[in-house]
């Protein structure tokens, strides 16, 4: 019996569980997007893949407006999220993936390479840097758990299809 690749296992939607970070220099573990994050992580069949993770409870802008916040706003908002998306490639050998960043929230990712190493269990997926990174002055590996998203009930190809005006 053949195995499943991990490339095939990781195509669909992931919401996230946690996102601990330990310090190289062993100091405490820490939660920079508190200790319930929320998170989606989505990888597509045409190879592409999308992170959005972030921290609960982020202030609203008192405007109303995205594009007309007070520098505080912005920068809560900046602080409490994490986004980028781009091509992902699997090692399959090795269990090691790479994220290449397109799109980022954070600039000085733009253009990056990232490796990641994969562990999946069942319905658990955990993703952690191959190598440490700097966080808030820190230099530590990062440990997101994803669990696999539930379908949301979209309409499929063998289900019946509503008429839309």
């Amino acid at each position: 019996m053949k195995s499943v690749a991990l490339r095939d296992e990781l195509i669909g939607t992931w919401k996230l569980v946690s996102y601990v970070e330990t310090p190289v220099d062993g100091s405490s573990q820490r939660f920079p997007l508190g200790e319930k994050p929320e998170g989606m992580l989505l990888y597509a069949p045409d190879g592409y893949m999308s992170a959005q993770l972030m921290r609960p409870g982020r202030r609203k802008f008192s405007s109303g407006d995205m594009f007309k916040g007070a520098l505080e706003e912005y920068a809560d908002e900046a602080i409490g999220y994490l986004a980028y998306s781009g091509p992902f490639h699997v090692d399959e050998v090795t269990s090691t993936l790479t994220h290449s960043m397109t799109v980022s929230l954070f600039p000085g990712w733009l253009g990056q390479t990232q490796p990641r190493v994969a562990k999946l269990e069942g319905t658990r997926l955990e993703l952690s840097t191959a190598a440490p990174t700097l966080s808030g002055g820190v230099e530590a590996m990062a440990h997101p758990q994803w669990e696999r998203a539930t379908p949301n009930g979209v309409a499929s190809a063998t289900s019946p299809r509503r008429n839309l005006p």
